[in-house]
């Protein structure tokens, strides 16, 4: 992994310096009885994927699951509330980014999978992770069974199931970015601060809209994730959708009504995208997989490999977290180039 900040990291960097949205949003006291504002302020009630929940007072020892996740705490000033964070140790620099302190004051619990065990040793009162992003039925790690022994949870909106088997999405994903800050500014009294962000990132999008590709100039955007046999990318309902379609791209597997899925070869190939976007992470590096893509027979006469149009984001650039703006800001530059 890259041991210096990718673009979409670096413009974030700046975006929030220059809105005060910084890192260092820790909640200050007026002196006043804090257990009386938060008897004034609770319940509260939120919905968060189709179900609605009520919380007395707010939770205290949360366990984040990923990169994004935990990150969307830490853009809220909120690692006081944090037991910790699971993640592993292939998502790029944390050193430089705009809630570092996060880290530095949070526990890194483990590098592995999250599991009951764990979380119940950090005696957590509230898990924060996603179908898909630690919530999974096949290793018996579920909402419902952390229910069972009295911890809580909060699913990342990105994951939210549609009801269509374990199909993934139920809104857009920079809205489902936007309704998980609201959510949370409500459960934990810092209402401002996700409003605040928010008007942040909107505006940041908006500016990069402005410049963006339009019309005929929006080039074909395909997002690889991984995968030879057959590659994982991005559906509707995804991250990368609204990163590439806002960034000035035309997604081309904008119609999957998912969020992160397999396709086939043929797909690509007929779709013909101009671009391509690698998602940068885990075992296999970024210029790996751009190898594999420029050397995969298949793709030979595909637009974006013949004129070697391809970018590289990170993970946590392209899931639901706070770097998704900047993300936009940064491809939005890229698909200029392209275009022009």
């Amino acid at each position: 992994m890259p041991n210096s900040l990718r673009p979409a990291a670096l413009v974030l960097a700046a975006a929030l310096a220059l809105t005060g949205c910084g890192a260092d949003v820790t909640p200050q006291s007026d002196g006043k009885d804090d257990s009386a504002k938060a008897d004034r302020y609770y319940p509260v009630t939120v919905e968060n994927c189709g179900e609605k929940k009520s919380y007395d007072k707010a939770p205290q020892r949360v366990v984040t699951n990923d990169v994004g996740i935990t990150e969307i705490m830490f853009a809220l000033g909120l690692e006081d509330h944090m037991a910790g964070y699971v993640m592993p140790d292939d998502k790029g620099d944390m050193t430089s980014v705009p809630w570092k302190d996060g880290y530095k004051k949070t526990t890194w619990l483990s590098k592995e999978r999250i599991n009951k065990e764990l979380v119940l040793g950090a005696r957590a009162d509230l898990v924060f992770a996603g179908w898909n992003y630690g919530f999974n039925e096949g290793e018996g790690f579920t909402p419902a069974e952390l229910k069972r022994v009295g911890v809580d949870s909060y699913l990342l909106s990105e994951s939210c199931r549609n009801g269509q088997g374990k199909a993934r999405g139920v809104m857009p994903p920079l809205e489902a970015l936007y309704t998980d800050l609201g959510n949370l500014g409500k459960i934990f009294d810092v209402e401002d601060r996700a409003d605040t962000l928010i008007a942040s990132f909107r505006r940041q999008v908006a500016e990069a809209q402005a410049k963006a590709p339009k019309g005929s100039d929006r080039p074909r955007v395909f997002l690889y994730d991984d995968g030879k046999d057959k590659p994982l990318t991005s559906g509707a309902y995804a991250g990368p959708h609204d990163i590439i379609t806002k960034a000035g791209g035309d997604h081309i597997m904008k119609d999957l009504k998912d969020s992160w899925t397999t396709v086939g070869w043929e797909t690509v190939v007929d779709r013909d995208p101009e671009v391509i976007v690698i998602n940068n992470y885990g075992d296999t590096s970024a210029e790996q997989k751009r190898t594999f893509l420029k050397t995969h027979k298949p793709l030979a006469n595909v637009s974006a490999i013949k004129n070697d149009r391809i970018v590289v984001l990170d993970y946590v650039d392209l899931v639901e977290s706070p770097r998704n703006s900047a993300a936009i800001s940064s491809l939005a530059a890229d698909l200029r180039k392209s275009a022009s």
